[in-house]
């Protein structure tokens, strides 16, 4: 059994969100929520409410046993880029791209 949470269009950069979610992977969720507690990102913040959401989906949906649970898999894809435009000196504009991010968190039970 396994239980899946995802959060779409997430104002972060994939390759910064990924370098949190790297720290996760494969761990005990109350082990991941503790490291993710002190991790100074801000997707952490969003790592965690999708680690949350994950494990009520488990604990509500399967009836699995949330002491057992750990992340089988976590990953970011990238999202749409907002493309903005900077304005530069002598009519030139520099591109400004805020990039969004899926992040996807899967548990199950050991």
């Amino acid at each position: 059994m396994e239980a899946k949470a995802i959060a779409r269009y997430v104002r972060v950069s994939p390759r910064k969100a990924r370098q949190v979610i790297n720290e996760v992977r494969g761990k005990d969720v109350a082990e991941a929520l503790a490291i993710l507690r002190f991790t100074r990102r801000k997707s952490a913040d969003v790592i965690t409410k999708v680690i949350n959401s994950a494990i009520a989906n488990a604990e509500h949906n399967y009836d699995m046993d949330v002491d057992n649970l750990y992340i089988a898999t976590a990953y970011v894809d990238g999202g749409p880029v907002l493309k903005r435009f900077r304005a530069r000196a002598q009519g030139r504009a520099y591109p400004i791209l805020k990039r969004t991010s899926h992040i996807t968190v899967v548990v199950k039970e050991r």
